[in-house]
Formats: C-alpha cells, structure tokens, sequence
C-alpha cells in the first residue's frame, strides 16, 4: 500500500503541468504522406545516411530503421524503444492520414442532439442524447475546455453495439517469477447513447438505468476459473465523477457473488485474477500487490480488488479530471492492425519483451494529445495523457504518470477496422459496421523497471448483442445462475 507520504505528494505535484508541449500542426490531406528525416541506425549507432525519406504505403521498417521511428512516436515511448521495438521486427507502413467512414445514424444523431449537450465547469455534461457531444470542427482549438472536449469525445467515440468476444492476458512480472497466462470472455455494452436505438429514445431497454454495462468470465487456468464479474456504470456518473460503479464478482469458492472490495473505477473494472504464490494479477503501482484466490472471506475480498491491466484505458470518466490540450502530432499507430492473434493466431511472436505489436500495419495519424489531472484524492494514478486520433477518436496511446510526473506506464492500442474485413458480420439492415474492434494492447510497467502485460482478444465483434444474452449481461444475479 502507498505510504501516507507518497499520497500526500502525489496529490501536491499530481495537477503540476511540466514538459515540453508536442507540436502544433493542422490535419494533412489523405495520402499525404511525409518525408522525415533520413538515417540508418542499428542497436544505437550513429545515422549512416541523413537523407530525407519519403514515407509511402507499403514501406516496411525494420530494426534498422529506428530513427525514423523516433520522429514519430510519442518520446516516451521512442525512451523505451528496447520494449517495443525490435531487431527483428517488420513494421509495414499503412495508408497515410486515411479518412475512415462512421455509419450515418451515428453522425445524423450528432447533428441532432450536439446542440443540446452543455459542459459544465466541472467538467461533467449535460443534455447528451446520442452522438458525439461536441462535433470536432466545431471545437475552438484555444477554449479553455477544449480538452475536456476532446476526452467527452473520446470516451462517447462510435462503439458500434458494445464489445464481445475472447481475450488472452498476458503478465510478465516485473522481476520474479515467470509469465501468467489467462484467458476469457468479455463484453462493454453501451446502454444509453445509442445512436442506432432512435425508437427507444436512443436508450437499451434492459439497460435503461446504466450509462454502460461491462464484465467476463474466465475460463483458464484452473485456478482462476468461473471467476465472473459485472460492472454497471450509473448514468449520473456524466454530472458526477464520485459516482461509484455496481460491482459484482462472482467467486467460485464461495458459490456467490459480492460485492467488488474497489469501490470506485474510473474505466473498466477488471478483478485481481492472480494465481495463489505466482505473483500473477498485473503491475498495481507502488507494490498494490496480488493475492490468490482462497475460500475465506479476506481472500475473496482480495479476488474482488480491481487490478490495473486487461482494459485500462478504453473507457474513462471524463469529469474526473483536470484537462489540458498538450499540443497535436502526427504519429505512427497501429490503428488498423492486420496481423491476427489469440484465438485466431495464438502463437504470434509479439518480440523478446512480449509486449511490441511492431510487426504489423501501422499507419499515419494526426493525434489530438490532452492531459488530465486527476479529481479524485488517494489515487496513485495523477495524471493520464491520450494521444486521439483526431478523425476516428480512437486511443492510439496512454501514459499514466504518479506524483512528481513519475511515469507509470505505457500502453498502446491495436485496434481492427471492420470494413476491411470481408468477412465480418453485417450491421442489422444489411449496412457494414464501420466500427473499430479494440483488439489488442500492450502495457508497459515503467514505475518497477519491467515487466506489464499484453491483451489480445482479435476475434472481438462489436455488433448489437443478440437479443437471447441481454438477460445474462444486464444482470448481476445471472452471475450466480452461472451466466
């Protein structure tokens, strides 16, 4: 646990704003690829070749080639470049600043209801029907609020019908002990905002009373197994960020659910899934620790604990953080990967840390960087920095830091875009989706000097949920009837 010392300076230097501002630049045209500055360097030489490269679709990046990289990674992650890149590594440049589409009832649901919605000073929001809150073009890139902007959008991005499918986590402990491996099913269910639910006032009925429902079960290993949990979160968290969440894991031993020991989550709850004596359950800052699962009631209060891994940083409470726009970039990101993983493919090499998805597609981005101080007192997380892609709103990557700007960890998305796959389902009405599957993250553990953890979860889907499992995922009780 924290000392009352580090909570103490984490609250005095968490809403500090110091480094240097990422350079301001307007969105390029589609297709507009850079040219960067040129050279050759392996395992940290010097440039061999300081000509300037012209970046094109289908190049390929090798380790070798880790110059042009920095240029265009966030420096945090360029610092830790031994994590995430590799010698061996096949990094394909994708399209350049491509314009991706969004489903007409989402963006007709903006154009209706964004007049309506109001940011209060505290942040919180008021009048959301459905939709983006605040349409980007519309955002004066000097307002005072116009992060807390960009962080409402973010978390309202298009979902398309919620999140399901498979997951594989990954934990490398940052010193002892071996890799853990678990495996599982999740879901994020949107209930209210609905852009696609007009008829029902843009709310799920078996959800009426929840901004959004999330929660899983796992199936591996042994010892973890059955485990389940269900996280509701109340509509009035949008006005006010102190809300707590309706919390219930499912504990085997006990045959019963209860109520989760963690209290308040500022995005998807994920219980403490550590294996008895393997150290498993995730990197918690300042030595949060794990414990195993145990029939006793301390035990299960353990098991109920929200551990920081899995999920974090897909969903977020906007409201309970101090914004700022740190400046905008363009980036390199794997915003619509191509190679698979677990289930599809469960034996891709993600590099010697495990934690680099650097072979794969990674395209050109024009990001919106914010930075939130957080709200909320005796959290060790102080302040949270998102790079956005500025067209899409999706999350291409997520740094945390703790008191006296101490990086915490490092993480990036892989997302999949469904349009590109032939193969995937139709929208109901015969429409394609057009929505981003969170496939895959990476996490990387700075605070303890290695280790963090990887999701892969590559056949997630984000369709409307068939009609027959909302009984199961918008209730707690069904944890119990084993659903």
């Amino acid at each position: 646990m924290m000392s009352r010392l580090v909570i103490v300076l984490s609250l005095l230097c968490g809403a500090l704003w110091v480094g240097a501002p990422v350079p301001l630049g307007a969105a390029p045209d589609e297709d507009e690829c850079p040219t960067v500055s040129g050279g050759v360097s392996g395992s940290g030489q010097e440039p061999r070749d300081a000509a300037p490269i012209q970046l094109r679709e289908g190049m390929v990046l090798k380790g070798d080639d880790l110059l042009i990289l920095k240029q265009l990674v966030p420096a945090e992650i360029w610092s830790h470049r031994e994590v995430f890149f590799y010698e061996g590594m096949r990094l394909e440049i994708g399209p350049c600043f491509r314009r991706y589409p969004t489903p007409g009832f989402f963006k007709k649901a903006t154009e209706e209801h964004a007049s309506q919605v109001t940011l209060q000073t505290d942040g919180s929001l008021e009048g959301y029907v459905a939709g983006l809150p605040f349409p980007p073009a519309d955002i004066d890139p000097e307002a005072k609020d116009a992060a807390a902007r960009w962080a409402w959008n973010l978390q309202l991005r298009f979902r398309g019908g919620g999140h399901h499918g498979r997951f594989r986590i990954v934990d490398f402990p940052s010193r002892v002990g071996s890799a853990q491996t678990y495996e599982g099913n999740f879901f994020l269910l949107p209930t209210t905002g609905r852009a696609d639910l007009p008829d029902t006032d843009y709310v799920l009925e078996e959800g009426r009373k929840s901004w959004w429902i999330a929660g899983g079960r796992f199936v591996k290993p042994f010892n973890v197994r059955h485990v389940a949990w269900r996280q509701f979160r109340p509509i009035e968290a949008m006005e006010r960020y102190q809300e707590p969440d309706d919390t219930f894991v499912y504990v085997p031993e006990m045959r019963k659910s209860r109520r989760a020991s963690t209290t308040w989550v500022d995005g998807i709850y994920f219980p403490t899934y550590s294996v008895s004596g393997q150290g498993g359950g995730g990197p918690l800052p300042f030595g949060g620790g794990s414990s195993g699962i145990n029939p006793t009631a301390s035990r299960a209060a353990a098991v109920t604990t929200h551990a920081y891994s899995g999920f974090e940083g897909l969903s977020l409470r906007p409201n309970a953080y101090v914004w700022r726009v740190r400046g905008e970039q363009d980036v390199l990101a794997p915003l619509n990967g191509t190679l698979p993983g677990f289930p599809e493919n469960d034996t891709r090499n993600f590099g010697p840390s495990g934690l680099s998805v650097a072979t794969d597609r990674w395209e050109l981005r024009h990001a919106i960087v914010i930075e939130g101080a957080l709200r909320q007192p005796g959290e060790a997380i102080r302040t949270v920095t998102y790079w956005v892609d500025k067209q899409t709103l999706q999350p291409l990557f997520r740094l945390t830091r703790a008191g006296r700007r101490r990086l915490l960890d490092l993480q990036i998305f892989v997302h999949r875009f469904s349009a590109d796959d032939q193969a995937y389902p139709e929208w109901p009405g015969g429409i394609p989706a057009l929505v981003f599957d969170p496939v895959a993250q990476v996490s990387y553990d700075a605070i303890a000097g290695g280790g963090g953890w990887r999701r892969e979860s590559y056949d997630i889907r984000s369709l409307p949920f068939d009609s027959k499992d909302l009984p199961g995922v918008t209730s707690a009780a069904a944890l119990d009837r084993g659903r």
